[in-house]
């Protein structure tokens, strides 16, 4: 009795039996390939939605260095002015829809300016860091003083001892220390400490000058 012929296809002169391990290797594959377009296509959507959502934190002089096409630039204003969660749910995609249609050059741009302002904002909160150790030294250790002022002799020494001296007199107890960490909160701290943080900073800085509302509460600012 004749064995029936297996059902198959040819691939390069080879016959592939269907069901068999290499007609199951060559399917995933190509399946592998089509699922793998579809996928990259959306994350690269999705990226550039993302890319769009980003932009709308951006510092308007690095906004507008990008040079994006009117048309994105009216679509970003209206998704900030937007307050209601669908309607910008809703703006967003038309965003990442216009985003989509930018050239590889313009979205080089766009990433570039984000960047620069992470940064940007990374080596302020380096700036204040070290403005804040400073001060809690000043405060602390007496033979801080002079490594300071041999740092940076530019300093109003009688300022800097003024301030240095008012902030240990208002520096907390301890029993008042205690009471406001059982509390959750931060102990209050005197003006002289907070203008003491400011003459670092600016010392630091290389200004002379430093906005003073910034000084008012450093250790917040730090958290963010």
């Amino acid at each position: 009795m004749s064995r029936k012929p297996k059902k198959g296809y040819f691939v390069k002169g080879q016959f592939v039996a269907e069901g068999s391990e290499l007609d199951l290797e060559l399917k995933a594959e190509l399946k592998g390939t089509y699922d793998a377009s579809r996928t990259d296509l959306k994350r690269e959507s999705d990226e550039l939605q993302d890319l769009g959502k980003e932009l709308l934190t951006l510092r308007s002089d690095l906004f507008n260095r990008i040079g994006l096409p009117d048309k994105l630039v009216e679509a970003l204003a209206e998704a900030r002015r937007i307050t209601n969660f669908e309607g910008k749910r809703r703006q967003m995609q038309y965003v990442g829809k216009l985003m989509r249609k930018l050239d590889e050059d313009t979205v080089t741009a766009a990433r570039t300016a984000l960047q620069e302002q992470r940064s940007g904002s990374a080596a302020d909160k380096l700036a204040l860091h070290l403005a804040e150790q400073w001060r809690d030294r000043l405060i602390a250790q007496d033979t801080a003083q002079a490594e300071w002022i041999a740092h940076h002799p530019g300093t109003d020494i009688q300022q800097l001892r003024a301030l240095i001296r008012q902030a240990r007199k208002d520096a907390p107890s301890t029993h008042d220390a205690t009471v406001a960490e059982s509390q959750g909160t931060a102990p209050r701290k005197g003006r002289a400490y907070r203008e003491l943080f400011l003459l670092v900073r600016e010392q630091l800085d290389g200004t002379g000058a430093h906005d003073r509302d910034s000084a008012d509460n450093p250790d917040e600012a730090h958290d963010d």
